[in-house]
């Protein structure tokens, strides 16, 4: 057992230490809550350093491990409260720490990789390692959802008692005049999909039930913002569904556009098979249009079923258009939905969760 100073309780400065690339492009969901986390976190009068790789290019497995070897040095030496390491970084600064270090699980990478191949899943074996020395190494590791507490005990052998659960968190103020600004909705009624573009996002079963929708003639268009690995092959196969002026594949849009996509869509749909959260669902619900997603990991957490939205099963692309074409032909069930959605994202205000944040962790390091 290491032997660190006591935790400081009231933390007065903290370190945050990612190496997800600092974009949307590149870091997607992720580096939405780590940013949003540490400007709430400052917002109450307690200072954030971030360390982060100087590079603005991907983050691969060599360039994450340098990273946290000549990171390390320079946590060791500043004069922190706290160091939180999101997913496996920081888990050298753990091997010798000289401030309690929390590991903060945005995505739990053994369970990730279960839906990637080939080398991909090879390089995401490697990281999990290093993410298994990092909560074993921390003094508290923090989950965003039961589902991800759960994955970790299992696939790291973490005492579940070590481990906290914080959900991720938005900015409701931003969102929020987003959806006051919601004008006519795009005809026909359109399905919007946000996804950086892994095997998990399961978009290829979303295209599927698209085919079923035009097959049954229910007017629609989907538009898919984000990229990624598996782009090109669902391009494919959205040609082979004959389905192109339906669907249109959007890339990575600047936050203006994005912003009025959710202000036209009718629904939000992504029908992941893997989810530790699902930042993009409470964006859906801060703009007040209902989701359609898979019943799967950690969704039906964020997604509260029939409440909020329709849950399927992430295999059946007929019951997927099925949950579709029942909210494309409902508008007063699409406002309805959209209506309980604003109401529930409000426990997920950023202030509100950066102070569970701090209180859960300072609790957990108290042994309260």
């Amino acid at each position: 057992m290491v032997d660190v100073p006591p935790p400081i309780l009231e933390p007065r400065r903290l370190a945050f230490v990612t190496s997800t690339p600092l974009s949307v492009a590149g870091g997607s969901g992720t580096f939405v809550g780590i940013r949003e986390l540490s400007r709430a976190v400052a917002r109450r009068g307690i200072a954030v350093s971030m360390h982060a790789p100087a590079f603005r290019g991907p983050s691969d497995t060599a360039t994450r491990w340098a990273f946290n070897r000549t990171v390390a040095p320079r946590l060791r030496a500043g004069e922190y409260d706290w160091v939180v390491g999101f997913d496996l970084d920081g888990y050298h600064y753990g091997r010798h720490p000289t401030a309690p270090y929390v590991a903060s699980i945005k995505g739990v990478i053994a369970d990730e990789l279960r839906n990637e191949r080939g080398m991909v899943r090879l390089l995401l074996g490697l990281q999990a390692r290093c993410e298994r020395r990092a909560v074993e190494r921390a003094r508290v590791v923090v989950a965003t959802s039961q589902y991800s507490r759960r994955r970790i005990a299992e696939a790291y052998a973490v005492p579940p008692a070590k481990i906290v659960v914080v959900p991720e968190l938005i900015d409701l103020q931003a969102w929020s005049a987003v959806a006051a600004a919601r004008g006519l909705p795009a005809e026909p009624p359109a399905i919007l999909s946000v996804a950086h573009m892994y095997p998990r996002k399961n978009l290829g079963l979303l295209l599927r039930a698209c085919a079923c929708l035009r097959r049954t003639g229910v007017p629609f268009q989907a538009w898919l913002v984000g990229d990624g690995p598996c782009r090109r092959e669902w391009e494919r196969l959205r040609d082979r569904l004959e389905l192109r002026s339906a669907v249109h594949f959007l890339g990575t849009v600047p936050r203006r556009e994005l912003e009025a996509r959710y202000r036209q869509a009718a629904l939000f749909c992504l029908p992941s098979r893997q989810e530790g959260f699902g930042i993009v669902f409470l964006e859906a619900m801060a703009c007040g249009i209902p989701v359609v997603a898979a019943r799967a990991a950690a969704v039906p957490e964020t997604v509260a079923e029939g409440e909020v939205g329709l849950l399927v099963h992430p295999d059946d692309p007929d019951e997927l258009a099925e949950a579709l074409a029942a909210l494309l032909r409902d508008r007063g069930r699409r406002r309805a939905m959209g209506a309980a959605g604003q109401a529930r994202v409000e426990q997920y205000g950023a202030d509100r969760v950066a102070h569970r944040f701090v209180t859960e962790v300072e609790s957990a390091l108290s042994g309260r």
